[in-house]
């Protein structure tokens, strides 16, 4: 038989607060196996797995809908490994797209810290200039 865990144990095993296991219970993604007569969610060690894989899925850019559907796959004994490589190639090119659009405003940034000339006064620095007049140095 597994052991019951009530909602604290869950969350110091997943290393989450009390809260974010209510959420993910809220959005569907966990749930308690039972409840006690005194009210108490009752959780089994699946919950902890799911949470840590929650968690673990979120650290690599994954939304909470995502992680939903990766979830369901999880649990889907036919489901073919590609569907879940679809996913991670999905989440592969925002990923890319994000890390894109950093490094554009890691370049405007540095160009603009090197018109700086640091000695004059705000009313003519480069920098302040450009974030009110909105452009974009490339």
């Amino acid at each position: 038989m597994t052991e019951e865990l009530k909602i604290g144990r869950v969350a110091r095993e997943a290393g989450v607060n009390i809260q974010t296991v209510r959420y993910y219970e809220r959005r569907g993604l966990v749930s308690p196996e039972g409840y006690r007569d005194s009210g108490y969610r009752l959780y089994t060690d699946e919950a902890v797995r799911k949470i840590r894989f929650i968690k673990n899925a979120q650290e690599l850019g994954f939304t909470l809908d995502e992680i939903a559907r990766l979830l369901k796959l999880r649990i889907g004994r036919r489901t073919q490994c590609g569907k879940v490589r679809t996913q991670a190639q999905s989440r592969l090119k925002i990923v890319q797209g994000k890390i894109e659009a950093l490094r554009g405003m890691e370049r405007v940034l540095n160009r603009l810290i090197h018109t700086c000339a640091r000695r004059g006064t705000t009313d003519a620095c480069p920098i302040l200039e450009s974030l009110e007049e909105g452009r974009r140095r490339k």
